[in-house]
């Protein structure tokens, strides 16, 4: 116990009043019941679903049979079932993937980002292309929540969730510098990334189990769902 206290002591004073935050919202941190209840069962049931429908092997397998649609309707049936995007982006997305092209590139694009050759980098590069090439009829539909919403779902040991206006505001309470530019470009993705590995590290002590806690701390810090 006192290990924990002195890991939780080091941590910058900013860090420390966004655990407290946290901790009075939560009690129990991570296992709090109330916390899993609000903010990571959903998710953490919608990333199981993922993983059983769209598993790599399984995801690879509709690919070879050029069942994109399948993937897409998939992908959105998913995701459905959790408010991490916005109404018009869901409708956005929808409206993309509606013909043969749209889902291809989604599918392909989709599967190249989580599974593809190349560093992350440039595979999010590419991911973005895809996203900003997809066929559009009212509402954009490259944002950052829905460019990074899959990865968090297929796989949150490696990807997190990026809403904007919350996770700027989350850096500002944690006195974290965070490169943000409105356009989705592996800059500021990166920043996120290594945002919530601070986080992450500062927190170690309440054993976070992956980016769906972190990215579930942050929502707190900047929602204001959560004001105090």
């Amino acid at each position: 116990m006192h290990s924990n206290l002195c890991m939780a002591a080091r941590a910058s004073q900013p860090a420390q009043r966004c655990r407290r935050k946290f901790l009075r919202f939560f009690p129990e941190g991570f296992r709090d019941e109330t916390y899993l209840a609000w903010e990571r069962d959903y998710k953490a049931e919608a990333h199981a679903r993922w993983s059983e429908a769209l598993g790599k092997d399984a995801f690879r397998a509709l690919l070879r049979k050029r069942a994109w649609s399948d993937v897409a309707a998939t992908a959105v049936k998913i995701e459905s079932r959790t408010n991490l995007l916005f109404s018009f982006e869901k409708m956005a997305l929808r409206d993309a993937v509606r013909d043969a092209n749209g889902a291809r590139t989604f599918a392909e694009g989709l599967y190249d980002w989580l599974h593809g050759s190349g560093s992350m980098e440039a595979r999010f590069a590419r991911w973005c292309e895809a996203v900003a090439s997809l066929p559009r009829r009212q509402t954009r539909v490259l944002t950052w929540p829905l460019v990074t919403v899959w990865g968090f779902l297929a796989l949150p040991k490696e990807h997190i969730f990026l809403k904007p206006n919350v996770t700027k505001r989350a850096a500002a309470e944690y006195a974290y510098d965070f490169d943000y530019r409105s356009q989705p470009n592996w800059t500021t993705y990166a920043s996120l990334l290594d945002f919530a590995a601070t986080v992450r590290r500062d927190l170690r002590d309440l054993r976070p189990r992956d980016l769906i806690d972190i990215q579930s701390f942050l929502w707190v810090q900047g929602s204001d769902e959560y004001e105090e």
